[in-house]
């Protein structure tokens, strides 16, 4: 049987991904921080546990590891958890900017770092990193969030070139506004003119598996943001304005 680990699975993106998998015969661990919501997952998919801890935690890759090797294999690793907080440098300061870069980007390491042994013993196996499309563009009142995202992205690139010898592919998940609990996008929803820049986190776990099974390298959620990383290359002195 294939499993997959899912971080940040008690909603949103993570708990639309372990959905998708289950439906696909996946055995999956939910990780997330509420254990109560994960319990509720797990028992609603059946074929799943959940392993409740916060991965910016010190002993996190520790534990999860240890869960993993439960399981005896470990097939697919999706690092989905992360936040942003909007602010300027002036008004975040270093203090936003190095928790951000903790969850969004060092969590993911440590845990990719402890989780690889295993994914390399249960190859053909893959790792999907969930990154953002301003992980390729920046925009006002993003710096922190755009940082630990340009950094995965980065990372994500090096990581598939080293690891497709091994046979753990590496792939990218870069999602655009995505309607969740979190974030609704209610004034993009609003308008006609901005409502198709909106998608669901069902289109992200398409991305997601298609991006890890699936063997892509990258995928855009909504498809017409990789346009955007074009523009911002081609037309660098026009897309300030833009933005």
């Amino acid at each position: 049987m294939r499993v997959a680990l899912v971080t940040g699975a008690s909603s949103g993106i993570g708990r639309a991904t372990a959905q998708r998998l289950s439906r696909e015969g996946w055995r999956t661990l939910l990780v997330a921080r509420r254990a109560d919501r994960l319990q509720a997952l797990a028992a609603e998919l059946g074929n799943a546990r959940a392993v409740p801890l916060d991965v910016t935690a010190e002993d996190a890759p520790a534990r999860l590891r240890q869960a993993a090797e439960g399981e005896h294999a470990l097939h697919l690793l999706v690092n989905n958890a992360g936040s942003a907080r909007r602010a300027s440098f002036e008004e975040g300061g270093t203090e936003n900017v190095r928790s951000t870069m903790e969850l969004n980007f060092d969590s993911v390491v440590r845990i990719t770092e402890a989780l690889l042994p295993l994914l390399r013993r249960s190859a053909p196996s893959a790792i999907v990193n969930v990154s953002s499309t301003a992980g390729r563009v920046a925009f006002a009142k993003q710096g922190a969030y755009s940082a630990s995202k340009f950094a995965l992205a980065g990372w994500s690139d090096s990581l598939h070139l080293e690891e497709r010898p091994h046979g753990v592919h590496v792939g990218l998940v870069l999602p655009g506004f995505i309607a969740t609990e979190g974030f609704p996008q209610e004034a993009l929803m609003r308008s006609r003119r901005t409502r198709w820049a909106v998608s669901r986190p069902e289109k992200v776990a398409d991305a997601i598996i298609a991006a890890g099974p699936g063997g892509k390298a990258e995928r855009y959620v909504p498809r017409p943001y990789r346009l955007a990383p074009i523009a911002r290359a081609l037309l660098p002195g026009v897309w300030p304005r833009v933005a």
